[in-house]
């Protein structure tokens, strides 16, 4: 039911290729792919050319999201690259639906994104469109913040949302947190709905073992935690 999804915003990108096969056979499940702009948010990281060159290194889902506007071109540009879901913020789209048609009409799944101060009234209208909702754990821009625990509250209100979807249509969407996901709160995160975890600096900033980089133990606490939920 759970899956863990390594953000490589944490990685050390001197070696990025070695850390995206590393934390997988580490037992990730998914890559967490942060796209940053320097417009919608304040950094600037990585483009689809470095996704395309890490989508030989492992058969894992590549889950991008972006954090840019406007969202429509690198929704192509992400799919060619070889990604398999894509997810964006509604307040970076001219049109969501437009938008979460495209990646759809691209071969990849699709996510929508609400920041903690972002309503949740665009789901009312797509929800038919998604196959995950991703929540912000943190104001979106920089890795290793603190957890917004109001989120919780949300994951909360979201999951009921799309259990009551589920037992409409047969269809399921997933639940992402991203942001300040760590040891001591993944199973109060757990708890209150979310189902799939992105861990950045949790992850890539513990566990190492000299050169080898692995991330075996951290991983394995981080389940034990979910077992808990």
């Amino acid at each position: 039911m759970y899956l863990i999804a390594p953000s490589i915003l944490s990685a050390d990108f001197t070696r990025l290729g070695e850390e995206v096969v590393n934390v997988i056979e580490s037992g990730a499940d998914w890559i967490h792919f942060d796209v940053m702009d320097n417009h919608y948010v304040p950094n600037l990281t990585v483009g689809p050319l470095v996704c395309e060159a890490i989508r030989p290194l492992t058969r894992a889902l590549i889950d991008v999201h972006l954090m840019a506007r406007p969202v429509d071109r690198l929704i192509h540009d992400f799919a060619r690259a070889g990604a398999n879901l894509i997810s964006f913020h509604p307040e970076a789209s001219e049109h969501v639906d437009r938008s979460l048609a495209l990646i759809r009409d691209s071969g990849c799944q699709s996510g929508l994104v609400f920041n903690p101060a972002t309503p949740l009234d665009y789901l009312d209208y797509v929800m038919d469109k998604l196959d995950l909702v991703l929540l912000m754990g943190v104001n979106p821009g920089f890795g290793g913040q603190a957890f917004i625990p109001a989120t919780l509250a949300k994951l909360r209100a979201v999951r009921a949302r799309i259990d009551a979807y589920e037992r409409a249509s047969g269809r399921r969407i997933r639940l992402e947190i991203d942001g300040g996901v760590k040891v001591d709160n993944i199973a109060e995160i757990a708890g209150a709905g979310a189902d799939t975890f992105v861990a950045g600096s949790a992850i890539y900033g513990a566990g190492q073992d000299g050169d080898a980089h692995r991330y075996d133990s951290i991983i394995a606490d981080l389940r034990a935690e979910l077992a808990k939920a």
